[in-house]
Formats: C-alpha cells, structure tokens, sequence
C-alpha cells in the first residue's frame, strides 16, 4: 500500500503540472482531475484505516441509540463520557433505518467526510481567491484543484479517514462554515457553527472567531449588522435545546473532563515539524498578502483562515489532553492552512499575463503534497503508531473475546480501553470505564500484550493482581480479579487454551 500511495502522488503530481493551463480553460479537466485527487485521497486513507479506541466507545454509544437505550455507554448508566454528540446520532441512523451496522456505516461516513473536506478545499480556495480579482477579470478556478491536492496529502486527515470518527465530519464543518461567512451566509454559518460544537468542543473557537470576523466586517461597513446577528441566532436555534437536553438528561451543565496541568509544548512542536509543508507557505503567504494583498475583502477572508487555525491549535494546546495517534485533535488545522496557502498565492497573482501559464503553483502544491505523503510513511508519530496502534487493537480484541468466554455471566469488566474489549465482550460481561469500583476484574492496560510479566499491585485494596501468558508467543497480560473471588476468577480464566496463568514471584 506504500508503494500505490506514492506511485499515486506521483502520476497525480505530473498530471496536475502538466493539465494546469487546461484545468484553467475547462471544466471538464477541471473535474477529471478532481476525481483523481479523490481517488488519490482515499488510497491515502486506506493506507491507514484503522478504528481508535475513541471510535469503538462512539460505536458502543450509537449503538444503544439506535436499539432505543439512549446515548448510554452502559445500559442505565447515564455517564456523558463522549464529546461527539452530533457524530454519535449520524453513524446511528443508518442503523436505525436500514439495520446496517455502526462500526461498517461510521468508517464509510467518516471516508466520506474527508472526502468532502477535499472537495470543499478547493471551493473555499476558488472562492476567496476569487475576492481579489480586479474586476471583469476571469477567476482561475485551477487554484482550487492546488488546495485540494494539498488537503488530500494532509496526514492526520488520512489516519482518521477511515477510522470511524467524528474527526474528519468536523473538519468538513469547519471548512464549511468558513466558506458560508466568507459567502455572506451567516445564519447558514451560525447553523453549521451549533453542528460543530456539538461535534467537537473546539467547536467554540468556530463560534468566537467567526463572531469577531463578522462584527469586524460589520463595524467597518463591508455588510450590514443583522450578519453578526443572524450567525449567532442560527447558532442558538440548536445550541439551546441540545443545552437544556444535556442539563435534563445528564443532570449537568459542563461535562465532567480532566484538564492538562499545562501547555504541551512539546506535542506542539512535533506537530509543528511534521507539517513544516503547510505551517510555513501559509505563513509567507500571509505576509506577502499583508503587504501586497489589493482586495481587503480577499485578506480578511484570508485572516478567517489563519485566526481559526491559530485558535484551534491554540485551545487543543491549553485546554486538552491528546494520547490519540497522529495529533488527532489538530487534525484541521493542516486543511485550513493548505487553503489559506493556494488562496494567497490566487489573491497575490490575481491577473497573468496573456498567453503565460505558471505552473509554480502547481508544481509546489505536488511537492509540498510529496512532502505530506513522506511524513505519513516515515514519521514514527505516523505510520508507524498507526500500526501499532492496529497490533494493540488485535491483541485486545483477543483479550475481550477470553474474558466474555470464561469469565461468569453477568462479570462486570473495568477496563483502560472499554470500547474496543466491549465489541468483542457482546452481552454477556459488562465492559465499564476505569473508574468503575467493585467491578469483577480489572484490566487497566490500554496497550494490549505486555513483553514481560508484570506483577505491579497499584490498583485499590480490593484487588489482586493475577498475570497470564498468552500460550505460543513471549506475551503476557495482567488483570486484576476481585479479591475476594480471585482464586475462583482465575480458575474460570486459566480453563482458556489460549492463556496460561503464571503466579507472580
């Protein structure tokens, strides 16, 4: 799969080099290119494909909202511990209507959402680009096809295409709402803006700064002041009962979340390494439209851009964890800034010269592309956790499949990855969340098979700690049985032919 996602980048970046005058004069190059930057897309995303842990807990959640349990992890345990509402009810319905099953339908919605964040890319970019054309000019619309390019190479864009995850549906909104205030749509933004925040909660940073980019516009007469109000308005119409649902159902106002102890500088700076292809032409760009831009409404549309990438990375930064693969909570900001980048280059280059076809944008946008793909096949953050990642799944997977055989009817698991051992569990052991007390057995590893036996006994008094090795390999796994039922939960698990039970020194 390596080798088709290059050999793909590669027929994909000669054709798009060489089909650029035509791009500019034909609508049908136009879109036989577009195609193949989404054919291009999804064999990027295939050579990840991989469900999270974070996916299978969404999956668990629609499930039970589709057989009519309500958004529940556990059947009359009202616990809001996901932040993906809207996602939640989206991979649910097609389960509801048709019978399909969640897991299949969220990776075939999620494929398509990043699918749809190419396709808008180059939408957006065409459409600020055309903002700075002199008028009566001719708007070069191949500048689009350059920001989808760049968007289909975006790496975290890729891991999280077909992973069942609200990532890439939220940044098609996010995208989308930049496109409806740059159109002058604002009750349709304020909408999309209420579907955001109930995607995701950075969601917020979309209502602040598309709030300050219309009150700015509107204080400095570009349009009236009813756009402001409209946004916040369509925004209001679905944020306030989904509100007063919330406070109804899980008797709170704020979800219960563990804040960072501090900036994760670090997390940062290797995101900021790894996307050196997007973070610096946005940024040069930005200057030289600073100081050459000739449309104010083109660099204000630019300035949206860049202020919801710089207030995405900025709230992820100080305000939440991330253990996830690939910087998966930043996972927007790479599609913002490869639009704001091509769209600068169209607002800097707005009219060319009679019979001169410059392809240095598009021979740029290829290789900043080249340098995304290598990023995905060689950075360790990448590929490489991605498998990993994908190891660990099938060791878990082992793992709730011999804790729902052998351990008693009606056993309630507390588990590190309650998500990815609750699929496999099915109905007849209860997979709870590590803050479960007196659960049946404990297995707080989120990692899947350890290297060596590993006796540690931190977990409360209440437990013991029982270590197995996983018969034909160098693997082991601990869990912690109920203290005063250990020696016969330990039976019931060492009948397994897969596991051998092996008592700590």
């Amino acid at each position: 799969m390596v080798y088709a996602v290059v050999g793909g980048w590669l027929a994909l970046a000669a054709l798009v080099v060489a089909a650029w005058r035509r791009m500019g004069q034909d609508r049908r190059w136009r879109v036989a290119v577009l195609l193949f930057v989404l054919g291009f897309s999804l064999l990027h995303q295939l050579l990840f494909a991989t469900a999270t842990e974070d996916a299978y807990v969404s999956f668990r959640y629609a499930q039970n909202i589709a057989d009519g349990n309500g958004p529940v992890f556990t059947m009359g345990d009202r616990s809001e511990t996901y932040a993906n509402f809207l996602w939640l009810v989206v991979i649910a319905l097609p389960r509801g209507a048709f019978g399909a099953e969640v897991p299949t339908a969220a990776m075939i919605l999620s494929c398509a959402a990043a699918l749809g964040c190419v396709l808008t890319a180059y939408f957006l970019a065409n459409r600020i680009a055309a903002l700075g054309l002199p008028e009566g000019v001719e708007p070069r619309r191949a500048i689009g096809v350059a920001a989808a390019l760049l968007t289909a190479g975006a790496n975290g864009l890729a891991v999280y295409g077909l992973s069942g995850t609200e990532l890439p549906m939220f940044s098609l909104l996010v995208l989308c709402v930049a496109y409806a205030v740059v159109a002058g749509r604002p009750v349709v933004a304020g909408v999309l803006v209420a579907s955001a925040v109930m995607t995701r909660p950075e969601g917020l940073v979309l209502a602040v700064v598309g709030a300050v980019w219309l009150v700015s516009a509107a204080a400095r007469g570009r349009h009236t002041w009813w756009a402001p109000v409209g946004f916040v308005l369509g925004a209001l119409v679905f944020l306030v009962p989904w509100t007063a649902w919330r406070v109804t159902y899980y008797d709170r106002f704020v979800p219960a979340a563990e804040l960072p102890s501090g900036p994760d500088w670090p997390y940062l700076g290797g995101f900021a390494l790894a996307h050196l292809g997007f973070l610096v032409p946005a940024a040069v760009v930005a200057g030289l439209v600073a100081a050459r831009g000739r449309s104010v409404e083109a660099r204000s549309a630019l300035w949206l851009l860049l202020a919801l990438a710089i207030g995405h990375a900025g709230i992820v930064l100080f305000f939440e964890k991330d253990p996830g693969l690939s910087w998966r909570l930043l996972v927007p900001v790479p599609p913002l800034l490869a639009v704001a980048a091509v769209a600068g280059c169209g607002i800097l280059t707005p009219a060319p010269r009679p019979g001169a076809v410059s392809r240095a944008v598009p021979a740029v946008a290829a290789a900043l592309t080249g340098i995304a793909v290598a990023v995905s096949v060689f950075s360790p953050e990448v590929l490489e956790r991605v498998r990993a990642w994908r190891t660990q799944g099938a060791q878990l997977a082992e793992v709730g499949d011999w804790l729902a055989r052998y351990l008693p009817p009606g056993s309630v698991v507390s588990a590190g990855s309650p998500g990815l051992l609750a699929s496999r569990a099915g109905s007849k052991v209860l997979v709870v969340g590590l803050d479960a007390e007196r659960s049946t057995v404990a297995v707080p590893g989120r990692s899947g098979y350890a290297s060596r036996q590993d006796c540690a006994d931190d977990l409360p008094a209440w437990y013991r700690v029982a270590t197995f090795r996983r018969i034909g390999t160098p693997f082991w796994i601990s869990v912690y049985p109920r203290a005063d039922d250990a020696s016969q939960l330990v039976d019931e698990l060492d009948r397994a032919p897969d596991f051998h039970y092996v008592s700590c020194p």
